[in-house]
């Protein structure tokens, strides 16, 4: 038995897909939730900045005595792998969990992922899932607009921004005829009845906040790591936390309207240049 919290961080909201598939399967461990909303979005800044921000970011969680933390951020978890594989404390991310979960489904065509455009710059999904994946083709596009809408209150399927965007980035995945596509940005899993409608019932959406939850639940469980907890949660963010009650209830699925949220000065964006190299070892 381990009475310790998990620790999960996201660049905002996103990660809260994360928790509440965490919270399924684990529903009396204690959480801390991390969103730094502060320095939203994730997937424009450059790659040398996003290294430092990881390690502020699990710095953070570390202080609270977790004893595991979820990335439930795809951008950080392709951009800065050997971080969260060097850290102290056991970590999961979504890049190498999401392209397991693609390697198990069934056919033979041609597969997709959609994610921040610094993830989809790095290179590191599409490496993950050739990996996985040897025989498939793989499409891979970025979708800078989509967590800022999201962020923006803009999730509905028939909000007409939410389908213009849909439908300028998700012609590529159409045009390829995608069996399957992965939601390679943990936010993307709130739009995602709009992205089944454009794509139609014939392609597999696969969320990276789900395989994340699921593959840290699978280490926890193994390692005999749980129990003890009340099922608390006690969430952060470096935003408005105002901003973040209102819009939690829509991704956690509840009224969230009576949650506490306490703020967190967001720290400075590092000033540091972009790192050409890639690394897609995320766990240890």
């Amino acid at each position: 038995m381990d009475n310790r919290p998990i620790g999960i961080f996201d660049s905002g909201l996103g990660g809260l897909n994360g928790l509440r598939a965490l919270r399924r399967f684990l529903p009396d461990e204690n959480i801390v939730y991390f969103a730094d909303s502060g320095r939203l979005p994730y997937g424009a800044k450059a790659r040398g900045q996003l290294r430092v921000m990881a390690e502020q970011d699990l710095s953070f969680l570390s202080s609270f005595g977790v004893k595991a933390i979820l990335i439930a951020c795809g951008t950080l978890s392709s951009n800065a792998g050997d971080i969260l594989a060097g850290w102290p404390i056991p970590t999961v991310g979504v890049l190498t969990s999401s392209a397991d979960w693609m390697s198990r489904l069934e056919g033979g065509g041609p597969i997709a992922v959609i994610a921040t455009e610094a993830s989809i710059r790095s290179g590191s999904y599409q490496a993950a899932l050739r990996e996985a994946c040897p025989s498939r083709e793989v499409v891979a596009v970025p979708c800078p607009d989509f967590v800022p809408l999201i962020e923006g209150g803009h999730c509905g399927p028939d909000d007409p921004q939410v389908q213009d965007a849909v439908s300028r980035y998700l012609q590529p995945v159409r045009d390829a005829g995608a069996e399957a596509l992965l939601l390679g940005c943990t936010h993307y899993d709130i739009i995602g009845e709009a992205i089944a409608r454009f794509l139609g019932p014939e392609i597999t959406l696969v969320s990276a906040a789900a395989s994340g939850a699921v593959a840290l639940c699978s280490r926890l469980l193994k390692a005999g790591m749980t129990g003890g907890g009340s099922g608390e949660t006690r969430f952060f963010t470096s935003g408005d936390g105002e901003e973040f009650t209102h819009a939690a209830s829509l991704f956690l699925g509840c009224d969230a309207s009576g949650i506490s949220v306490e703020a967190v000065a967001p720290k400075p964006i590092p000033a540091v240049s972009a790192d050409p190299l890639t690394d897609r070892s995320e766990q240890t």
